[in-house]
């Protein structure tokens, strides 16, 4: 099961990055259908397209990718406040577009998806960010992600 939340968290990954450099040209549905119908990444340490298009996802996988696609597009709003009140001196606009997908995946877990611990959104975000990211993107969405869940935590009880 965590294997297909990897595979879904790193989809989800790719379809939200895309939609950032595409800046509202397309519709996040029309990409993601897009997107799993018709490519497939071999399970390698840069995650390379396959030419093959007998790979498939598993359902699991794919169910995981389109609810943190279109959790993240719907909350986007409220996810971006989130990580705009921790990122001190960081606009959203100043981080790097893989650190964002990723920060913005992780933030939508922590708040909309308590059945996942927040360690392991945060273990999964760091993993993640060291396969696509910068070598400083760990440290700082690690950094970041521990205040989300805290904060979050924090709502939680009160």
């Amino acid at each position: 099961m965590s294997n297909n939340r990897r595979v879904g968290r790193e989809y989800a990954l790719k379809v939200l990055f895309a939609l950032q450099l595409d800046k509202g040209q397309v519709q996040a549905d029309q990409l993601l259908a897009t997107f799993l119908n018709n490519f497939h990444f071999a399970d390698d340490v840069l995650g390379e397209p396959l030419d093959a298009g007998d790979v498939s996802l598993t359902t699991a996988a794919r169910l995981f990718t389109e609810q943190i696609v279109n959790g993240v597009v719907e909350y986007r709003s409220v996810i971006d406040k989130n990580i705009a009140e921790v990122a001190k001196n960081w606009s959203l606009e100043r981080m790097a577009p893989v650190d964002l997908s990723i920060l913005r995946i992780a933030t939508f877990e922590i708040l909309y998806q308590p059945d996942t611990p927040a360690a392991v959104v945060i273990d999964e975000a760091i993993e993640i960010s060291k396969r696509y990211g910068t070598k400083d993107s760990p440290s700082f969405i690690n950094g970041l992600l521990d205040k989300i869940a805290k904060n979050a935590r924090t709502i939680n009880r009160s």
